[in-house]
């Protein structure tokens, strides 16, 4: 059956930037499509007895949501193993991206969150203002140009390029239409070099950094695999002159902020941005007759990075706010430590969360607690969720209020389904297109606990 050629009729989308149809009552797979479209595929895996996987070949009835592909090297009429991934969404006009992305948000909400009635908003990245109003920066007309940080990978003849879709195959290509200008020359001109990775970062000062990331070791044979290919060995760890462990600075809402070449920061130049004005808002309207947060209760910030959202949240409180950032990178929370230094109650700790915040809630004391209750949670996980673990966890300290930040739908729908069986209602769920072309997507909950008095 692998290899076979058939016409499908596709109706829907599914997590993860594929696309659904049924042939002779099972469900298929395929990526590069659009629902309502009819498309002739190869079949690529039959291998699970209640779905199959293919590769679209052909479009027999396009979608009037149809476009030309953002990405040239990716569109449908290249072999789909030349077509390198990373813009899944770039041949469906932007704004069906959107509604494609709110579909799948709310799917996940209703099948795995419990939510059978939510509502979702979505919009793009949110421009930059000036003080006095005047615009400083915003979301292209296309949604290209957005990312500030690309990785590329060099094979054993040292060529550069990204993978092909869904493979560790690396494709030359001409262009990265959705890189920034100066990051996309760059890319173009890199050098090869040993076997591994090359990220590529544009911070604010707009200059691109070019970080080598060697493989340590080539995998033995029968080590790990990935989707029946052989996974890449993983790079090497920074050493002290590592380009990865320059300091460079991100600037949102007129702030500096610390942070590693390497480290994690968002890739959307406009995306930190956005995502802090959406919790600061998301927080203002749970207390619209008041202060967003009360600076003298006791606010996390989990996840925490290098500080984003705790600085968030002391521009709500004041110089006064009391809250703790907790992250596992060290390096991270030194960056933290500074970058949050402007209020006296901030601190910075490293630890995993889920430790973290079991140790506070066998260890705190009664002022603690009260001031928990009176506080503000934001959790910002990685791609997995935050879990059962911590969101219990979370929830047992009993904070007013809890804002979760998700870049993906289905563990936010699984984390807020935890989160209701602990007496917490989710108020509202908006998401913002912060990867345009791709299929991912980033959502903000705001919950709030049964009975909480701020």
């Amino acid at each position: 059956m692998p290899d076979d050629l058939i016409d499908l009729d596709v109706t829907d989308v599914a997590h993860g930037g594929v696309f659904v149809g049924r042939h002779e009552g099972r469900v298929v797979f395929v990526p590069d499509a659009i629902p309502g479209e009819r498309v002739r595929i190869r079949i690529t895996d039959t291998g699970k007895s209640s779905f199959w996987r293919g590769e679209t070949l052909e479009i027999m009835d396009a979608s009037p949501h149809r476009r030309p592909h953002i990405w040239r090297a990716a569109d449908v009429d290249v072999a789909p193993e030349r077509r390198p991934g990373g813009a899944d969404f770039g041949h469906i006009e932007l704004g069906h991206q959107r509604a494609l992305k709110t579909r799948v948000i709310l799917d996940a909400l209703e099948r795995i969150g419990g939510m059978p009635d939510a509502a979702v908003t979505i919009e793009g990245a949110l421009p930059i203002l000036s003080p006095e109003g005047g615009l400083v920066a915003q979301e292209t007309d296309d949604g290209t140009g957005w990312r500030t940080r690309v990785s590329l990978h060099v094979d054993d003849e040292g060529r550069v390029g990204p993978y092909a879709a869904r493979s560790h195959r690396i494709i030359p290509v001409d262009d990265h239409p959705l890189a920034t200008p100066a990051v996309a020359r760059a890319a173009l001109q890199a050098a090869g070099g040993r076997r591994g990775r090359l990220d590529l970062v544009q911070p604010a000062d707009g200059r691109v950094r070019v970080i080598p990331r060697p493989e340590t070791e080539r995998p033995r044979r029968g080590g790990p695999r990935r989707g029946g290919r052989r996974a890449p060995a993983p790079a090497a760890a920074p050493t002290k002159n590592d380009p990865a462990l320059e300091t460079v600075l991100e600037r949102v809402n007129g702030r500096d902020f610390r942070v590693d070449a390497g480290g994690f920061w968002q890739v959307h130049r406009l995306a930190a941005h956005s995502l802090s004005s959406y919790v600061a808002a998301a927080l203002r309207e749970t207390q619209p007759d008041g202060p967003a947060i009360d600076p003298d209760a006791w606010h996390l910030d989990l996840y925490g990075g290098v500080g984003l959202f705790a600085a968030t949240l002391g521009d709500l409180g004041g110089p006064a706010t009391r809250v703790t950032s907790v992250e596992s990178d060290p390096r991270a929370t030194d960056h933290a430590g500074e970058n949050l230094a402007e209020w006296v109650g901030a601190r910075a700790e490293t630890e995993r969360v889920d430790r973290w915040i079991a140790r506070l809630a066998a260890e705190a004391s009664d002022l603690q607690r009260e001031r928990l209750s009176r506080g503000v949670v934001v959790l910002d996980p990685p791609r997995a969720g935050a879990g059962r673990e911590v969101v219990e966890g979370v929830a047992a300290l009993a904070p007013a209020t809890v804002v979760y930040v998700a870049c993906d739908p289905v563990a936010l729908a699984r984390d807020l389904a935890t989160f209701r069986l602990a007496g917490y209602e989710t108020a509202r769920v908006s998401a913002l297109d912060l990867f345009p072309h791709s299929h991912h997507v980033e959502a903000v909950a705001t919950l709030t606990r049964e009975g909480a008095e701020r």
